[in-house]
């Protein structure tokens, strides 16, 4: 048993480094999260909305950030629009089963989507199909788009407004960076649209 406790000590505390080193490493994309700022509150501040959209665990950071802006974040405040491509289970499962699981969030873009509004994708890989089509929609419809990305930003690297590129390879570490990433936008957005001390 004391072997046991002692591997799960080291695994613990490997973990732990591991994910700071990646927080830590996030401190180069300052620059990339201030004009995602800029992009989100000139957005709200005309009226448009956020669309957000993930697979997996990155629909469940979609749904989050979404929750964060519409209902609030740290204090209250006014309701900012944003939805959740991930949300819709009749949407979704039609989509897929009438076009395709890559046409998903894309029909969901082009039908709610409007010039001016933005487009945040979550993509641990980059890869994800469903997340393309969904920023070149938005591209050619007008809106702008911010992607979260991970493992060097796959097939998406390029294709944003904006790109958070967290470097990791590890899927859980790119979440845990994401989801800081995400929490400094609500806030610095806040922040710049005078919502928030």
């Amino acid at each position: 048993m004391k072997h046991v406790k002692e591997s799960q000590d080291e695994l613990f505390r490997s973990e732990l480094a591991q994910s700071v080193g990646t927080i830590q490493a996030l401190s180069a994309l300052n620059e990339p999260v201030e004009r995602a700022v800029e992009i989100v509150s000139a957005a709200l501040d005309s009226g448009c909305k956020l669309l957000t959209c993930g697979n997996g665990g990155s629909a469940a950071d979609a749904g989050h950030l979404a929750t964060e802006f519409i209902i609030r974040f740290q204090q209250d405040r006014p309701s900012l629009p944003a939805v959740s491509l991930c949300e819709s289970g009749s949407t979704i499962t039609a989509a897929a089963n009438d076009y395709g699981f890559d046409h998903i969030f894309e029909r969901q873009v082009r039908g709610l989507g409007k010039p001016g509004d933005v487009l945040v994708a979550f993509s641990t890989s980059g890869n994800s199909r469903n997340i393309i089509r969904a920023i070149e929609a938005a591209k050619e419809m007008g809106l702008k788009s911010i992607s979260f990305l991970g493992k060097g930003g796959g097939f998406t690297r390029g294709l944003a407004d904006v790109e958070l590129i967290v470097t990791s390879d590890v899927t859980a570490r790119i979440q845990e960076a994401h989801l800081f990433l995400y929490h400094c936008l609500c806030r610095m957005t806040e922040l710049r649209m005078g919502l928030a001390k």
